[in-house]
């Protein structure tokens, strides 16, 4: 059995970096970018065939001083740091299934005067309200297929006029954030699937992709050109369900002021 996930994101990590980069000399020109798999383990205090077997998705498990050596040694962020220790620990998972939003949730998000929406990991759209609909798109009319940020965000022509400008900085960010569920799942025929799709169908997606950044999820602002009220900012944010910590609830909420007409 491989793990596809661990080692791709350890090679991507690899090749970004340079020999200057972690204080060693360039030496003569190399044939591949980034450093070699020897310089890492030696960087990591690892041994070589180790680390190899690692990149290679071996199923071997490292230890979690393993681990941090080779977060240091990849001068790896916060947020990739944590995302190699969940790639590292392995768990063992089913088949994805498409979850279920509790009644309760439901009506309380449908109750809502803002934008609101629930996903679920494979970022489907699996609750909305009135106001979604009004400022993104009807996901009840679509087939449940297409019921997904990610196929909304970069498919959908109507997405790109809504972020505008900023569309393509929004979906660089909403990729990376997929990036790290999609790596815990990488040989589920679900998420393999929908990251097919997106590569056929979005021209920037690869190249995003291959760079295999990450990122968490969180709160922030976003520039949107509604059809009736012009650009508009947006501040949101997301927040867990108990029920479920698969699902995610997404509010938006227009900020005060900052209205500029069309």
């Amino acid at each position: 059995m491989t793990r596809t996930g661990l080692g791709d994101f350890l090679r991507s990590r690899r090749e970004r970096l340079t020999p200057e980069a972690v204080g060693l000399p360039a030496g003569r020109r190399r044939r591949t970018p980034g450093l070699r798999r020897e310089e890492v383990a030696e960087l990591a205090d690892i041994g070589v065939d180790w680390y190899i077997r690692l990149e290679q998705g071996r199923t071997v498990t490292p230890s979690s001083t393993t681990v941090d050596a080779l977060a240091r040694a990849l001068r790896l962020d916060e947020v990739e740091k944590a995302h190699l220790r969940a790639l590292a620990r392995n768990v063992a998972r089913r088949g994805f299934e498409r979850e279920e939003v509790p009644p309760t949730t439901r009506r309380l998000v449908e109750g809502l005067d803002r934008p609101a929406y629930v996903t679920g990991r494979r970022w489907d759209v699996l609750a909305w309200n009135a106001a979604t609909t009004e400022l993104f798109t009807d996901f009840g009319r679509l087939p449940e297929g297409d019921r997904n940020i990610l196929v909304y965000l970069l498919l959908d022509p109507t997405a790109r006029r809504l972020f505008g400008p900023g569309w393509q900085a929004q979906a660089k960010h909403v990729v990376a954030q997929f990036r790290a569920v999609y790596d815990l799942w990488a040989l589920d025929p679900a998420f393999v699937d929908l990251a097919a799709r997106l590569r056929d169908g979005c021209p920037e997606f690869e190249t995003w992709w291959d760079q295999h950044d990450v990122l968490g999820s969180g709160a922030g602002r976003k520039s949107l050109h509604d059809p009736v009220r012009g650009e508009v900012e947006y501040d949101y944010a997301t927040f867990q369900a108990n029920e479920d910590p698969a699902l995610k609830l997404t509010i938006y909420a227009p900020v005060s002021g900052v209205l500029r007409p069309r």
